[in-house]
């Protein structure tokens, strides 16, 4: 589904006609890459569902993936303060860089933190028991780590029940980081269940 927010009028004539057009992932929120927009690349990107950009080199229209056909299915739009940007939201079919990643942009910088969490555990997968806590959960007995959700997930209802602000957040850290645990173990990507609540908003 598709949500497009009531626009603001865009100032065009600020940026000669041309606005940024930043797209992220609608599920990690990864930036993907950075295009530019004129007013009919706004209107057939809202038009067909596919995010489509104003090509500088090409001057034309063009359609992201309209050749590789990994297109950028639309899902949210909106502007910035200034209503001088334009901010995508976007399903990804395939790689959006056209060397073959999920993003133009560096892997390295461009993670938000609970991706980079789970990135470092699932680093940990083969790494010896005795090198890391993280490790020696993962080789050990699967129930270990599900008692432990279990038990961090008691400590923040404990931890709300008394309006301890400070121990809430502590025992949340500590439940989020094992349940990221728990999914490596069970080898389920926190993509996915993002998408399933994804797929329950709409």
């Amino acid at each position: 589904m598709t949500i497009v927010k009531d626009l603001p009028q865009i100032n065009w004539a600020k940026m000669d006609n041309l606005v940024p057009a930043v797209v992220q992932h609608h599920l990690t929120g990864r930036v993907l890459m950075v295009g530019y927009m004129d007013e009919a690349a706004l209107a057939k990107t809202v038009e067909s569902g596919q995010v489509t950009f104003f090509s500088r080199s090409k001057q034309r229209l063009w359609t992201k993936g309209e050749s590789s056909g990994h297109v950028l299915e639309l899902v949210t739009l909106g502007t910035d303060c200034d209503n001088d940007a334009i901010l995508v939201q976007a399903r990804p079919n395939g790689p959006t860089c056209h060397l073959g990643s999920e993003s133009c942009f560096d892997e390295a910088t461009n993670q938000p933190f609970l991706n980079t969490l789970a990135a470092i555990v699932t680093e940990r997968r083969n790494a010896p028991p005795e090198s890391s806590y993280t490790a020696s959960l993962l080789s050990g007995n699967p129930r270990r780590v599900a008692q432990k959700v279990g038990e961090e997930g008691v400590e923040v209802a404990l931890a709300a029940a008394t309006n301890d602000r400070e121990n809430l957040i502590d025992e949340t850290a500590d439940l989020l980081y094992h349940l990221t645990v728990l999914l490596e173990q069970q080898q389920v990507s926190m993509a996915e269940v993002i998408d399933r609540l994804s797929q329950r908003h709409r």
